[in-house]
């Protein structure tokens, strides 16, 4: 991405080492005051705030560039931890607190919100040691426990300073003897600053798909010689393992879920990379942790798409939607939106015919996600309660694109946005994950074997 986006990713945090000083002389102004003779100190009160809402990005190898792990590292933040948290820009969450509940819902209480700005207010003492939490442990750099298999790319992607990268693949052999269930997954970027997204598919060992294609080197469409392998790489219906952007969860599911490999699959990386003015060289990771059996539900990485837009140069709320009826019973589980650098707002709806509906005549919407979406943080939400659906149920997505010149990271609002794969270009893509029978396919799933 260029070096003006990449700077933005690091401007959400607010937290950086320039205002860090600066944002102390603030603390006078928040009306939160900590009581003279017992203010919250590090060790006892916010040290158990930062690990269970913060350090997931905030500490070493984290995303996060600056780590809120001991009272040193936090001190000079407290004015700025103070601030983001009181205007709600950190921890980061878009979702409408309005519709639905989400499981992995990372916001603040009022009671940790007043918490973090009386021990501002206080000039952030540290207190005693013995009052702090055990140290939360991670595995290296991952926020998944320690995965039982690491697989990485086998060759590093070599990436240029400048210029429009096509996205990139590289085919992962397993090497599984035996079919795998998959409960947690993480993908690791080497080189996060240029990793726009990556998505890891599953390739059975009787898939077709890009079968005249290297392994274990990076490739792009337009190095494969086969005409059916290139247009693989531009579209493909083949079962995904995980979608990985900067700010998205590692899939960690229930016990009774898991997502699941086939003896002798390969694993294929798509990565969407992007420059930053610094050539480099990526070569990424996908931890693993498997069932100990076999699960009582499979989960599929389904999408709504469209592909078939035009976004009017200078339109600041342009809608685009996309609609799909369920062929089977399921239980949705979590969603995923994915946009562009126009992306301003998503939706998930369930849309029923209703003659006593609200609205349209026959027709009932039910919102299940409202995102007001941040092209450098894009999140997952997981139903705080997963959704039985009944075959025939029809789920809509809705997208609104901002292509106006008050849109700060738009790229050029004198131009016509169509789908493409560069940032410049839009995507309206809604992922979502839905929980089905152990022996339910992706392509079995689609084939309709009851009558709604």
């Amino acid at each position: 991405m260029p070096s003006r986006i990449r700077q933005r990713i690091s401007s959400i945090f607010v937290l950086s080492a320039a205002v860090g000083s600066t944002l102390f002389f603030l603390r006078a102004t928040f009306a939160q005051v900590a009581p003279a003779n017992n203010p919250p100190t590090f060790y006892r009160d916010v040290l158990p705030i930062l690990q269970e809402h913060c350090q997931s990005c905030h500490r070493a190898g984290g995303i996060s560039p600056m780590a809120f792990e001991t009272a040193r590292q936090t001190q000079p933040y407290a004015a700025a931890i103070h601030q983001a948290t009181q205007n709600k820009s950190m921890p980061p969450w878009f979702a409408d607190a309005n519709v639905g509940r989400f499981s992995n819902d990372p916001s603040l209480t009022a009671e940790q919100i007043g918490t973090l700005a009386a021990w501002a207010n206080a000039q952030a003492p540290v207190g005693e040691e013995r009052d702090a939490p055990p140290a939360r442990m991670w595995a290296e750099s991952w926020s998944i426990p320690q995965p039982d298999l690491v697989l990485k790319m086998p060759q590093a992607a070599q990436l240029p300073a400048n210029g429009d990268i096509e996205y990139t693949y590289e085919i992962v052999p397993t090497h599984f003897s035996q079919d795998r269930w998959v409960q947690m997954a993480e993908v690791l970027p080497a080189l996060r600053s240029n990793v726009h997204h990556a998505v890891v598919y599953v390739r059975p060992p009787d898939s077709k798909w890009l079968r005249h294609a290297p392994v274990g080197v990076p490739f792009t469409a337009s190095t494969l010689t086969d005409p059916e392998d290139r247009r693989g790489a531009h579209w493909t219906d083949s079962e995904i393992l995980l979608v990985y952007a900067p700010g998205s969860s590692p899939d960690m599911w229930p016990a009774n879920m898991a997502k699941f490999i086939p003896a002798g699959s390969d694993l294929v990386f798509q990565m969407h990379y992007t420059t930053n003015g610094r050539a480099g060289a990526d070569q990424s990771s996908i931890g693993l942790i498997f069932s100990k059996g076999v699960p009582e539900k499979r989960v599929l990485t389904l999408q709504l798409t469209n592909d078939h837009f035009v976004i009017p140069p200078g339109a600041p709320d342009y809608r685009v939607e996309a609609r799909g009826t369920l062929p089977n019973d399921a239980t949705l589980l979590s969603f995923f939106p994915h946009m562009h650098l126009r992306g301003k707002r998503f939706e998930y709806n369930l849309i029923r015919k209703d003659p006593n509906a609200r609205g349209k005549p026959g027709v009932d919407i039910e919102s299940l996600l409202r995102v007001n979406y941040h092209f450098h943080w894009q999140m997952s939400y997981r139903l705080a309660q997963p959704l039985s659906l009944k075959a025939g149920t029809e789920l809509q997505a809705v997208a609104w694109y901002d292509n106006s010149k008050e849109n700060l990271h738009n790229p050029d609002p004198d131009a016509a946005v169509r789908w493409g794969e560069q940032t410049y270009d839009e995507m309206m893509v809604g992922f979502f994950d839905v929980a089905v029978p152990p022996g339910l396919d992706k392509q079995h799933f689609f084939i309709r074997t009851t009558v709604p």
